[in-house]
């Protein structure tokens, strides 16, 4: 009974390890260039578009950053972006041009 919760503690702790408030290599200010333009600014623990602040979770793996949204329109819906270089990123649906 210990290996089995120190085996789920553990797994715990890797799960969590990439999860956190902070936008990484996306913070910021950026321009999306794609079907429908607009400006996203990447904060700790939020994301603002179009004057509307939704609060979201952060996870990076290697130059991958993945945006989970925990509320508004977006709410359960995840959007990974590549960063390409410092002030490119992008993903299938449009690029980011970091503009701050």
């Amino acid at each position: 009974m210990r290996n089995h919760t120190i085996i789920t503690a553990l797994l715990l702790m890797a799960t969590l390890a990439g999860c956190n408030r902070s936008p990484g290599a996306l913070e910021g200010t950026w321009k999306a260039d794609g079907l429908v333009p607009m400006t996203i600014t990447f904060r700790p623990g939020e994301t603002e578009t179009m004057g509307v602040i939704e609060k979201v979770d952060y996870a990076t793996n290697g130059n991958v950053v993945k945006v989970t949204y925990k509320d508004g329109m977006m709410k359960g819906s995840a959007i990974a972006f590549t960063i390409v270089n410092q002030n490119t990123a992008s993903n299938p649906m449009y690029t980011l041009r970091r503009i701050r």
